[in-house]
């Protein structure tokens, strides 16, 4: 009782939730995670109202679960693990500032693409994101969660798009990280002509220990982000193989020049999965695609768009030619160039694209370097034909940190509802993940039931990781159970 009402005299009455039909919607999701009721729903509207909720968790001793993002939640970090209180920030949807000359952006954690995008748009700019995040995901939280973007010439760092950030770690101190820090306040650093763009602190990178940490650190309240000039052209192309490797080496060479911006490469059936509508649409424009599919963009801006678009081309012409790949600004199969580009452009449509097959859809995605791909491509083939899983598995690589590193996924499609398709799903789960790391690939975002797998493999680095929550959530508060904690 003590508990509630100390919420409901911090965000309101009415901003504190106990509803038995409202906890069902955060007590699980589309993972693996076993569901878990939390106790109430608390919904502040700015940075001090946080603060007070966990100045009252630490006071209290009750932990805490932050949750930016709207439904459907598909990992398992926002499932509560001991109950707790959810504290759901989608109150908090400013955008506080843009300034186009620096082409940054500070929002707070309930904004969504599709508005943020919106809002660059009449300044000229454009946020680098995701391919296709669901229409409810936090910007903020696909940034802290290092979701890669998809114009890889872009992503400088692992921390790409994330510049600066305001967190109340669960200690209850407030904490500006990187060049917010100071001196003076937010409205001074403006007035003086800055704008929260460096990341980077004096002697150590706070804002790397919130990225990746699932809600077990603290609570960001606000982020800045970089953006980018608007394109004034753009032109896209698909380029088709039967044979991962050719379309490989080309992703390769166009990352390393920094020709193009948006790039990826899926199979068709991750393919039919973005463009499709419902399992009989999705089933039919996979068997009418090739296996595999690479997507670049050619963008031409202010100063002679439509030339630095033809030299481009000409380009990469050349090493197609020589790769012995032949890319189209037309079709591939019954998917348009064109109207892929405007499907990256915008959030998924409901349902979410990795959704749309079965209903449910487990990821399991790590970084690999280039001349591993292959090799994690087969052992994850070989694995699914050693299982029970029968729906098709779709593939999806995205070039990293300007292609010194590769985002690999692979997307098991089920149907939720089937515990004997959700139980073949689960196991394959579990011995693909294990395969692929005991082949070295790097889960550096280990959610829903890998933590364990990941962190029981590094005891040095885990011990290490334990210190630092210590110093940032002494109490244990913050999202207890996730990760090594």
């Amino acid at each position: 009782m003590a508990i509630l009402e100390g919420l409901q005299g911090i965000v309101g009455a009415e901003n504190v939730e106990t509803s038995a039909e409202e906890l069902a919607a955060y007590s699980g999701d589309l993972s693996f995670t076993p569901p878990r009721k939390p106790s109430c729903v608390a919904r502040p509207a700015d940075a001090g109202q946080v603060q007070q909720i966990v100045e009252l968790a630490n006071q209290l001793n009750f932990p805490l679960i932050p949750v930016s993002s709207g439904p459907p939640h598909m990992r398992g970090d926002t499932v509560p693990v001991t109950g707790g209180v959810v504290v759901d920030l989608g109150r908090m949807k400013e955008i506080t500032m843009i300034d186009r000359p620096d082409r940054v952006a500070m929002v707070e954690p309930g904004v969504r693409f599709e508005d943020l995008q919106d809002a660059l748009a009449a300044e000229g700019l454009r946020l680098p994101m995701p391919l296709c995040p669901r229409a409810t995901k936090s910007v903020v939280g696909s940034c802290l969660e290092r979701e890669p973007h998809i114009i890889p010439k872009y992503h400088l760092d692992v921390s790409e798009p994330l510049l600066c950030t305001e967190v109340v770690f669960g200690s209850g101190d407030i904490f500006h990280t990187g060049e917010s820090a100071g001196p003076g306040s937010i409205q001074e650093q403006w007035d003086a002509g800055r704008r929260q763009k460096s990341p980077m602190g004096f002697q150590t990178d706070i804002y790397r220990i919130i990225q990746g940490s699932q809600g077990t650190m603290g609570i960001v309240t606000w982020a800045t982000l970089r953006c980018e000039v608007m394109p004034q052209v753009e032109k896209p192309w698909l380029v088709a193989s039967p044979e991962l490797g050719n379309l490989l080496d080309l992703a390769y060479r166009l990352v390393r020049l920094r020709l193009g911006d948006e790039l990826f490469i899926l199979n068709n059936q991750a393919l039919a999965s973005l463009v499709g509508d419902g399992p009989g649409e999705i089933d039919d424009l996979r068997e009418s695609l090739p296996r595999w599919v690479l997507f670049y963009c050619l963008a031409g801006y202010d100063i002679f768009p439509e030339e630095r678009i033809e030299y481009q081309q000409k380009d990469i012409s050349d090493i197609a030619k020589v790769l012995g790949v032949t890319p189209t600004s037309e079709a591939v199969g019954s998917v348009g160039a064109e109207a892929l580009l405007d499907i990256t452009k915008r959030p998924s449509e409901d349902p979410y694209w990795r959704l749309r097959y079965r209903g449910g859809c487990q990821e399991v995605f790590f970084i690999s370097s280039f001349g591993k791909i292959a090799n994690y491509m087969d052992i994850a083939y070989r694995t699914v034909a050693g299982s029970e899983y029968s729906a098709p598995l779709a593939f999806y690589v995205q070039p990293v940190n300007q292609g010194h590193g590769y985002h690999v996924e692979f997307d098991l499609a089920y149907d939720p509802d089937s515990a004997v398709e959700s139980g073949h799903a689960r196991e394959l789960y579990l011995s693909m993940a294990e395969s692929l790391m005991k082949a070295g690939a790097f889960f550096s975002r280990p959610y829903d039931l890998l933590p364990e797998m990941v962190f029981n493999r590094d005891g040095k680095s885990t011990a290490a990781l334990r210190k630092v929550k210590d110093i940032f959530d002494p109490a244990g508060v913050m999202n207890p159970g996730k990760l090594c904690f």
